[in-house]
């Protein structure tokens, strides 16, 4: 599968507030990183500046579970890869 494992029987549906991507995770807090906007700061400051803070932009839509989840992960993998589904 694409955003989660094979096998992954539950997982969470979540939608960027920052960014507007919407991925599954197998997280299932109600609040995460988001993987796209939200990665590693910038460590490399000046002395002046602020140090930079990872925010949690990410929030849960549902939990899926059992069969939904491949089925999910094939809908949302279709818009990333550009209605390629010959992979599927």
């Amino acid at each position: 599968m694409y955003y989660v494992p094979d096998g992954t029987t539950r997982c969470g549906f979540y939608e960027c507030v920052e960014c507007g991507e919407r991925f599954l995770s197998l997280h299932t807090e109600p609040v995460i990183l988001c993987p796209s906007c939200g990665e590693e700061p910038d460590l490399e400051i000046g002395p002046d500046e602020e140090m930079p803070k990872a925010a949690e932009t990410a929030k849960l839509l549902q939990i899926v579970e059992g069969e939904d989840v491949e089925k999910m992960d094939a809908l949302l993998s279709l818009a990333v890869t550009g209605g390629d589904y010959e992979w599927i």
